[in-house]
């Protein structure tokens, strides 16, 4: 090797190595126990007070010497600039989990009942969470603008789901329309012929269709109603606003009668509301206690095609009614024909904490609970629509 490509490759580890320090300099946040005795210039500086002004706070009371010391201090000035500057520097995912950390660790939520502060944030749908919990004491000059940014998080959920949603459903509900004895014009002759191949007669050129598949006659009918049964208590949000979504979705398909009702120790029918996931939304109470067994009876009482409903519960199964009514009634929709779905959550947020005795007593009776995506939702309503197993995620 020359000297020229030593100094070359010196120069090359050189660098990496000040990348190194340069990384773990921003996440250790200075001082003299980080141990790197790296100096930050420019955006990096920049960078740093911004993580600084929300991590260098150790228990969320107390700064700590040896550790970083800026903060937010809770005044709207200083947030909003801290806000630009997060927006700055960092993608829009890492964005919204500051904007949480910030809620959370510091206690900034009473700043969002401010217009200016909610016109800075970054949306998402824990930000719709937190709002939805402070609607009661939100001013009338702050709402409209939460209105504003729940409205712009509910239409990017529209945009990322309504289609994938629409297209499974109908084909759900087209093949559980379908009809072993159909009507010579309702005839599908496409699958009626694929399914009867066995049945083809070579020297004749022909098939024998011992089997027919048709449409049936019920297309331009309703075919499904289903009811969204919804918890509303505070860990709930994020499955709140993605039901919401979902309602007005399968509200908006002819074939299916969508009821949407949200429940803590009371019920709230919002089924009038379905065709603004914003106004559901904003009827909706986040926090107060659970009583499953009176949303489900509620919901058994508007049942009227038994056999063609299903009922999706949403709910952390923490129960504060009646435990063994509740059972009973679950067992008592399944044996009438209704097909029943228990999600313990609706979100992208990962494994939930539930009651496990309440999730295996629902297994038991031929309902499993489990979390569910905003992706896989679409399927298992098709699922639950064409009376097939459920598509429950491994380890269930």
């Amino acid at each position: 090797m020359s000297a020229t490509d030593a100094t070359a490759d010196s120069a090359v580890a050189g660098r990496a190595s000040d990348e190194r320090l340069r990384r773990w300099r921003l996440v250790l946040g200075g001082g003299p126990a980080d141990g790197t005795g790296r100096a930050l210039t420019g955006t990096d500086a920049a960078m740093d007070g911004a993580l600084s002004a929300l991590y260098g706070v150790g228990d969320g009371k107390e700064r700590r010497a040896d550790r970083r010391s800026a903060g937010l201090e809770g005044s709207a000035p200083s947030v909003a600039r801290w806000l630009g500057d997060i927006r700055t520097y960092f993608p829009n995912s890492v964005v919204q989990v500051m904007q949480r950390d910030a809620i959370d660790r510091l206690g900034l939520s009473t700043l969002l009942l401010e217009p200016e502060m909610l016109e800075a944030v970054e949306a998402d749908v824990h930000l719709v969470g937190t709002l939805l919990s402070l609607d009661k004491a939100m001013p009338e000059t702050t709402k409209e603008t939460a209105r504003m940014v729940v409205r712009k998080v509910v239409e990017d959920l529209e945009k990322r789901l309504a289609t994938c949603t629409r297209a499974t459903l109908t084909g759900a509900l087209d093949r559980s329309a379908r009809t072993s004895r159909p009507r010579y014009r309702d005839i599908d002759w496409d699958r009626t012929i694929r399914a009867n191949l066995a049945n083809y007669l070579p020297e004749h050129g022909t098939v024998v269709p011992e089997r027919l598949i048709g449409h049936g006659r019920v297309s331009r009918s309703l075919k499904k109603d289903v009811v969204l049964c919804i918890d509303q208590s505070g860990s709930m949000a994020a499955s709140v606003v993605h039901a919401a979504v979902f309602g007005a979705v399968l509200a908006s398909m002819r074939s299916i009668a969508t009821r949407l009702v949200v429940f803590d120790t009371a019920v709230v029918d919002l089924t009038d509301q379905l065709d603004d996931p914003v106004d559901v939304l904003f009827g909706t109470r986040l926090g107060g206690g659970t009583d499953i067994n009176r949303a489900l009876a509620y919901c058994q009482s508007r049942i009227t095609r038994p056999a063609d409903t299903v009922v999706v519960l949403i709910s952390d199964l923490y129960e504060g009614g009646i435990r063994d009514e509740m059972l009973k009634r679950v067992a008592s929709m399944k044996a009438s024909g209704v097909q029943f779905v228990a999600l313990l959550a609706l979100s992208d947020e990962g494994a939930p904490a539930y009651d496990h005795d309440h999730a295996a007593a629902l297994a038991a009776l031929g309902a499993p609970a489990f979390a569910c995506t905003p992706d896989l939702f679409p399927e298992v309503m098709a699922a639950a629509i064409e009376k097939r197993p459920l598509p429950v995620p491994a380890g269930i």
